[in-house]
Parts: structure tokens; sequence; C-alpha cells
């Protein structure tokens, strides 16, 4: 069943900037006319240069947070010559859905559980059919891999530092 997702504009205003700071990213609204800077996806979906998250009232959450999740995993070189295409391997991307459905619990106007609907109506695709499928039965690896790169302490809660190496 495909919904509407929630989109930057239904967060309450100051929400995304609290949740990111801690991680150094500035989150720049963009009006409605002016084409995203940095996005991969092509408007609406989130842009990315730097430690910028561009984002305007249309802007799916999902999208937004997917970016600076990117932001969050990626090794410090690549993040130091960030501009739109965040690249990663296969666990570096599995790391980042992982870590954007965690936060979603932690930002203001959203929930993990939405967040996981909102990525199914985008469309992700994960081996399992859904992504409350993959997270709660296929993310084992995941979850390892945001701990190893100290993303996550041990007990699977954000630890609000970006990736080192």
């Amino acid at each position: 069943m495909n919904h509407k997702v929630i989109t930057y504009a239904e967060l309450p205003k100051m929400a995304l900037r609290q949740l990111l700071t801690p991680y150094g990213l500035e989150v720049i609204d963009i009006s409605e006319v002016e084409k995203l800077p940095g996005s991969f996806w092509g408007d609406p979906e989130a842009g990315l240069i730097a430690n910028r998250l561009y984002v305007r009232p249309t802007t799916p959450v999902q999208s937004a947070l997917h970016e600076a999740c990117h932001y969050i995993c990626m090794d410090s070189g690549r993040r130091h010559q960030l501009h739109t295409d965040a690249g990663g391997g296969y666990d570096e991307e599995n790391g980042v859905c992982y870590l954007q459905i965690l936060l979603a619990d932690r930002l203001a106007g959203m929930t993990s559980d939405r967040m996981m609907q909102d990525m199914d109506d985008w469309g992700y695709s994960f081996r399992l059919g859904s992504t409350r499928a993959w997270f709660e039965h296929d993310a084992e690896d995941a979850k390892d891999w945001l701990i190893q790169h100290q993303l996550l302490d041990p007990t699977g809660q954000p630890s609000w530092r970006l990736r080192a190496e």
C-alpha cells in the first residue's frame, strides 16, 4: 500500500537541524523554485556537498536522512571531497539504511515505523521483501558494521560520531 511520504515541510521547524548538529551537518533550506544543489537523484531529493545537506519543503524525510547517514558513514577522506555522489560499498549502504531507521525515532515528527514505510514506498528493495523484514530479521551485519566503525555504541544506539577512517 503506497502512502504519501513525509516531507521536510511536515517536520517541526528545527527538528532536522537539531538531530544532525552533533554530526556537524548543516541543513540548508532551498526554495521550491531553486534547483537542489548536490542532489544525486534530482529534485526534490536531498543534496549533499561537503557538510551541507540541501533540502526543500517537498524533500522526502527519508531522502534527507539517507544522505545525512551517508555523510556519517563515509570515511573522512571521502567526506572531505564529498560533492553529490556519496558513493560507498555494499556494507556502507546497508549501514546507512540501518542508521537512518534508528535516527528516525530521534527526529521529531518521524518514527522508525514511518521511515521503513516511506523507504518501501520510495522503492528500496531488500531480499526479504520489505524494509521492516530486513531491519528485523536480516540486518545484523549492518548493525555490526556500524558498531565496528563506532557509529553505534555496543548496545546498538547512535554514538553521535562520524566514521573516522
